[in-house]
């Protein structure tokens, strides 16, 4: 993971191993370029359990947690039948939002195939309007958690 100018943040990681599927690949046995935000999601649902805050905690706690900016840097081709490794780098942040970075590991070779980053906000369920501040569930959940000082 590239440090550079993140001297100071504090983060969390998480990582989940995935097998590549045939449905995931375009004609020429590539993974399909939007997959990897799939390969995201399945990221972010494993930090989840591995951290305890999954989904149902925001929506149970009164919030929508939708994607409003996705960003990926394709660096290297995976292939059908091999196997990824994708870290979820949670970043600490003084805002009300939440942002992963990701990076996707070629198993077979080695190689960074991708890094990217996602940044969620909070959104009352009832009122759909942007939490400018954090939800106490979310802040109580920081609080507990002991973060990794880069």
């Amino acid at each position: 993971m590239s440090t550079k100018n993140r001297v100071g943040m504090k983060i969390l990681e998480s990582s989940i191993e995935i097998p590549v599927r045939f449905s995931e690949t375009d004609a020429m046995g590539v993974v399909w370029h939007g997959n990897y935000l799939k390969f995201f999601e399945d990221a972010r649902e494993k930090f989840g359990t591995d951290f305890g805050i999954e989904y149902l905690d925001a929506f149970n706690a009164g919030y929508y947690t939708p994607i409003v900016k996705s960003n990926i840097n394709h660096k290297a081709s995976v292939y059908y039948g091999q196997k990824v490794r994708v870290r979820a780098i949670l970043e600490q942040h003084p805002a009300s939002k939440i942002v992963f970075r990701y990076e996707v590991y070629n198993m077979n070779t080695g190689e960074l195939a991708a890094s990217g980053s996602t940044t969620q906000v909070f959104l009352g369920i009832e009122n759909r309007l942007l939490e400018l501040i954090k939800p106490r569930f979310f802040a109580e959940w920081e609080e507990a958690q002991n973060w990794i000082d880069l």
